[in-house]
């Protein structure tokens, strides 16, 4: 993937905020708190729990729904940044051969089913944390996180770590095609090539850091960034957050996917 291709990923979920529709017109805290509770909740599942963890896809699906955000483009987010997963989970198997039963006459690795639970927990988690970005924005919930209590210290940094981000690649696309411009063949692909390639962006970037804080600090920044957006938690935050956490507790404590099937059997059978 391309630096240039990554950054329009990036930046499209930040375009993808700026939609009107029912879910963007949220206050960002009641979208953060629902979505840190949805991570607890999933995360909180043993490592053997896999059938448990699909009801928690219907929050997702019902957010990318409500918020017009393309299913395509979480997805291919996801199966970005899941060899990461896989490589947390691909040695179960090996350390984990004990055999468990998931159907009768049917046995398997435990290490298996632990590892599918790895995958599932990290689609569901990886997924509510883009959407959340695609239909609050960055600044958005950093905005929520600062009203939520947070310091002023912390969302600032992550704030500034975001805007950034662009500028940050944006000097690595002029350096790479720099290079590609002075470059034939195979020539220019070295490790040399690529040291000296990071050394000049980190000059780069620490001349660029410095010039942007003289300017802030020249425009009166003091530590906090303002915003003026007004922002007010309404009966239907509240009420989306109450139904978000209701459908949370209720997932993880009913057995959902056990009442299903025994519905199903009572009435095939």
């Amino acid at each position: 993937m391309s630096f240039e291709t990554a950054s329009f990923g990036i930046g499209r979920l930040d375009r993808l905020s700026y939609r009107d529709t029912v879910v963007h017109r949220l206050d960002p805290r009641s979208k953060v708190v629902a979505t840190l509770l949805f991570v607890f909740v999933v995360v909180s599942f043993p490592k053997y729990e896999v059938l448990s963890l699909l009801p928690f896809f219907l929050f997702p699906i019902l957010m990318a729904a409500l918020g017009d955000i393309p299913a395509g483009f979480i997805a291919k987010k996801i199966v970005a940044v899941s060899p990461f997963a896989v490589f947390v989970g691909i040695f179960n198997p090996l350390f984990d051969p004990s055999t468990v039963a998931i159907a009768p006459g049917v046995a398997i690795s435990a290490g298996w089913v632990s590892f599918a639970s790895i995958l599932l927990k990290f689609a569901l988690t990886i997924s509510a944390a883009l959407l959340l970005i695609a239909t609050t924005s960055f600044p958005g919930i950093c905005r929520g996180l600062r009203r939520l209590g947070l310091p002023t210290l912390f969302v600032s940094q992550l704030l500034f770590l975001y805007r950034y981000l662009f500028v940050l690649m944006e000097e690595v696309m002029r350096v790479v095609r720099a290079r590609d411009m002075r470059s034939f063949g195979k020539r220019g692909a070295g490790m040399g090539v690529f040291a000296r390639i990071v050394g000049t962006l980190f000059l780069r970037t620490v001349e660029r850091a410095e010039r942007i804080y003289g300017a802030m600090l020249a425009r009166g920044f003091r530590g906090d960034v303002p915003s003026m957006r007004c922002e007010t938690f309404r009966p239907s935050d509240a009420v989306f957050v109450l139904a978000a956490g209701g459908f949370f507790a209720l997932c993880r404590i009913v057995p959902v996917p056990q009442m299903v099937g025994r519905l199903v059997r009572g009435v095939t059978g």
